[in-house]
C-alpha cells in the first residue's frame, strides 16, 4: 500500500493527564501545558482521558474549561465520558458551558454501560437499585436530546426567577455542539448505533473480535458498518456524514536520547503479549503499539488497512511518561511522521 492511499487532514493527540498521588496540581498543570504545546506545534485537536477512582482527570468538563482559557484554536476533546456515571441533564449544562467558553471548539467522546466501579461505590453513588437504572445507549441519547435546540414544555410553559420570565431550555445553548458528539465504538452493535443516531466515531486500540482474530481487519469492519448505518434506510442521523477519528499509540524514537529510547522499547515490549490472541470471554483484541524510528512507524502506518478509511489520526500518549517525553513524541510526530501521511500544520 502506498502513501497515496492515505490522506490525513486532521491530527490530534490524547493525553492521560495522570499525576503523582501527592501532587495532583503538578500533573493537571502539565496536561494543560501540553495542550498549549500541541497548539503551537499546529495540532488540530487535544484530548484528555476521563477516568474515575484513578490518579487522572475525573472531570473532563472541568479540565477542558481551564483549557479554553489556555488555548485559542485547537479543538478540545474528552475521551471518553462514561455515561453510566453521569446525569444526562447536568452533564449537558456543563458541556454547553465549556463549549461557549471555547467558542465552539469542544468535542465530546462518550460511551454507554453501567459504571465500572458502581458496586464499589455503593450508596456513595447509587440513588436507586442499579438493576432499575437504564445504562444503555439510551442514556447517551438523552444527553444528546438535552443539547438540542428545544424549548421545554408547551408554549405556555415559563420559568420565573429574579433573572426574569423565560421559556425553559438547557442553558447555555451551545449551537453546533450536538454535531460534535462522538461515540467510542468497539463493537459492530455500538458503531451501528452511533451511525444511525448521528454521532461521530472514535476508534481506539481496543475492540471486540466478533468476526476475526485480526485487530486491523476487525477495525476495518467497524468503519464499514458505521458508514453503512449512516446511509441505511432507517438511519436517524439526518443525512450528515459523521467524522471518524482513528486512535493509535505512536512513540517515535528519533530525537530521544539513548536512555529514553530504551525506556520506550521496554514499554512496548511489556504490552506485546496482549496483542497475540483474543482476551477473555468477550474476545477483546488489542492493537500493537507503534514504537520505533519515524521510518519504521511510517512503514507500519502505510500498511495499516484502516488508515485509507479515515482522514483524522489521534495519537494516544502512554501513561506515566514525563512532560519532556510527551513533548518529544509530539514534536517528532508533527515534523517527521504526520506530514508524510498528508497532514499540514494549522
Amino acid at each position: 500500500m502506498s502513501s497515496s492511499n492515505i490522506g490525513i487532514r486532521h491530527l490530534a493527540f490524547l493525553t492521560p493527564g495522570n499525576y503523582a498521588e501527592d501532587d495532583a496540581l503538578a500533573g493537571i498543570e502539565a496536561a494543560l501545558k501540553l495542550f498549549e504545546f500541541g497548539e503551537k506545534l499546529g495540532f488540530d485537536g487535544a484530548w484528555v482521558r476521563q477516568r474515575h477512582l484513578e490518579r487522572g482527570v475525573s472531570s473532563a468538563a472541568t479540565f477542558l474549561a481551564a483549557a479554553t482559557q489556555r488555548t485559542r484554536r485547537i479543538e478540545l476533546g474528552a475521551a471518553v465520558i462514561q455515561m453510566g456515571y453521569e446525569n444526562p441533564f447536568r452533564l449537558a449544562e456543563d458541556l454547553a458551558t465549556v463549549d461557549v467558553l471555547s467558542r465552539g471548539r469542544l468535542q465530546v467522546g462518550l460511551s454507554a454501560g453501567a459504571p465500572l466501579h458502581g458496586a464499589l461505590l455503593g450508596n456513595r453513588f447509587h440513588d436507586a437499585a442499579p438493576n432499575t437504572v437504564d445504562y444503555s445507549h439510551k442514556r447517551v441519547g438523552r444527553l444528546k436530546a438535552n443539547l438540542e435546540d428545544v424549548l421545554l414544555g408547551d408554549e405556555d410553559t415559563f420559568v420565573e426567577s429574579a433573572g426574569g420570565r423565560v421559556r425553559p431550555r438547557v442553558q447555555p445553548h451551545a449551537p453546533g455542539l450536538v454535531d460534535r458528539l462522538w461515540y467510542g465504538g468497539g463493537s459492530l452493535r455500538s458503531v451501528e448505533w452511533a451511525g444511525r443516531n448521528g454521532f461521530n466515531l472514535l476508534l481506539g486500540n481496543v475492540l471486540s473480535g466478533e468476526t476475526t482474530d485480526d485487530f486491523l481487519q476487525a477495525q476495518v469492519g467497524l468503519v464499514e458498518r458505521y458508514r453503512a448505518s449512516e446511509t441505511g434506510e432507517n438511519a436517524e442521523g439526518g443525512g450528515r456524514k459523521g467524522r471518524v477519528a482513528l486512535g493509535r499509540v505512536i512513540v517515535p524514537l528519533d530525537s530521544a536520547d539513548a536512555a529514553t529510547r530504551k525506556r520506550y522499547r521496554e514499554f512496548a515490549a511489556g504490552r506485546v503479549e496482549r496483542t497475540l490472541a483474543p482476551q477473555g470471554e468477550r474476545r477483546t483484541l488489542f492493537a500493537g503499539d507503534l514504537v520505533g524510528t519515524s521510518g519504521e512507524i511510517l512503514d507500519r502506518l502505510r500498511s495499516d488497512p484502516v488508515l485509507p478509511h479515515v482522514s483524522e489520526l489521534r495519537v494516544e500518549l502512554p501513561y506515566n511518561f514525563s512532560s519532556e517525553e510527551y513533548e518529544q513524541i509530539l514534536t517528532d510526530l508533527s515534523r517527521r511522521i504526520a506530514p508524510e501521511l498528508g497532514w499540514r500544520a494549522s
